[in-house]
C-alpha cells in the first residue's frame, strides 16, 4: 500500500474554523493531515504558525502545507522567510493552480476574512491537482531559490 501523501496545516486564531474544515476536506481526498494548531481562540501570533508549518514543510515531513490567518498575507511571509518555501496567497483558483504549475510553490495560503468556505475550499483543490509543469518554470523557479530574482 502507498503511503499517503502527508500536508502540514496551520492558522493564527482567525482561521481556525476554516482550518478545520479544509483539514477535513483534504484528509477525505487522501492526504493525511498534520494539524499543527492553534486549537484555542485565544488571539496568537501567525509569524509563529507560518514559521512552524514552513519548517515542517523544508524538512521533508510534509510534502504540502496549506496556511491561513486573516487575510493570508502575513503568515504568507512568515512562510516565505524558511529556506526552501515558495508559498503563494491565493484568492482565485486559477493563481493557486499557476502558483503549483509555474512557480512549483509548496504552500498555499488563504485569508480567512477574505474568502468563504466554498471558494477556499475550491482553491485547495486546484492547488493540491497541479503539479509542476517544470520546463522554461524550472529556470525561473530556480531563480526564487537562489534569490538571483
Amino acid at each position: 500500500m502507498t503511503p499517503r501523501p502527508r500536508i502540514v496545516l496551520s492558522s493564527d486564531h482567525a482561521a481556525i474554523e476554516l482550518r478545520r474544515t479544509i483539514a477535513a476536506h483534504v484528509e477525505a481526498a487522501g492526504w493525511e493531515v498534520i494539524d499543527i494548531g492553534p486549537t484555542t481562540p485565544e488571539s496568537t501570533h501567525y509569524p509563529i504558525h507560518g514559521r512552524a508549518a514552513a519548517e515542517r514543510v523544508a524538512s521533508g515531513d510534509a510534502r504540502l502545507g496549506i496556511v491561513l490567518c486573516g487575510t493570508g498575507q502575513g503568515i504568507m511571509m512568515a512562510a516565505n522567510k524558511v529556506a526552501g518555501i515558495r508559498c503563494g496567497v491565493c484568492s482565485d483558483t486559477f493563481s493557486a493552480r499557476m502558483i503549483r504549475q509555474h512557480n512549483d510553490a509548496n504552500m498555499l495560503s488563504l485569508g480567512a476574512r477574505v474568502i468563504g468556505e466554498g471558494l477556499a475550499l475550491d482553491i485547495v483543490n486546484a492547488f493540491l491537482g497541479a503539479e509542476f509543469e517544470g520546463g522554461r518554470h524550472a529556470l525561473r523557479a530556480g531563480m526564487i531559490e537562489t534569490g538571483e530574482a
